[in-house]
């Protein structure tokens, strides 16, 4: 692994650092239809490096950790850690997650480059649960009774903001249900 002054992030650069946010939203499933449940909620994104895969395939990598609390009571209801990863030559983004429900998974993505006119990074990742590539493991308990069919996540961070958008498609009470999450945070 490179040391992480050596190593550059690209379009992940900017992520670099710890963000806040208290205007979440997050809609998920329960036996009876829905739940809604505002939050807030602190991401710390800190350099891990570079490191050569089969010494032919480049990485750079980002550790980060998410916490994330109900406004309602302030507790703890998410907690997420994981990597970004940036493989250059190919303009591959990935993400790889673990939430302590049992639950892992490694989305993955193309970027191409911020849009016209806008100095912002958008990044967009995906994994669904029968993909070859971009995959979602569970244990079994979770795969029997809340099963993560899909993942997708839109990214968009610059100017001292990040925005997201994330979506589970869940196999859940006896239906799929489109467990969703959104919040705009501010650097610290």
């Amino acid at each position: 692994m490179r040391e992480a002054s050596d190593v550059d992030f690209g379009p992940l650069a900017d992520l670099i650092g710890e963000w806040s946010g208290a205007a979440g939203t997050d809609v998920a499933p329960e036996p009876d239809g829905k739940e809604i449940n505002p939050y807030f909620e602190t991401i710390t994104y800190a350099p891990a490096g570079g490191v050569r895969n089969a010494d032919s395939q480049s990485l750079v990598a980002l550790h980060y950790r998410q916490t994330v609390r109900r406004k309602s009571n302030g507790n703890v209801f998410h907690d997420e850690t994981g990597y970004w990863m940036w493989e250059a030559s190919t303009a591959t983004v990935m993400h790889s997650l673990t939430i302590p429900r049992g639950v892992c998974l490694l989305a993955g993505g193309k970027y191409s480059g911020a849009a016209d006119g806008d100095s912002r990074t958008t990044i967009e990742v995906s994994a669904t649960a029968d993909d070859d590539q971009w995959k979602i493991i569970e244990s079994p308990f979770m795969r029997d009774n809340a099963s993560t069919v899909s993942y997708r996540q839109k990214i968009i961070f610059g100017n001292e903001t990040l925005s997201y958008r994330q979506t589970m498609m869940v196999d859940i009470y006896g239906t799929q249900f489109e467990h969703s999450d959104e919040n705009t945070l501010s650097r610290a």
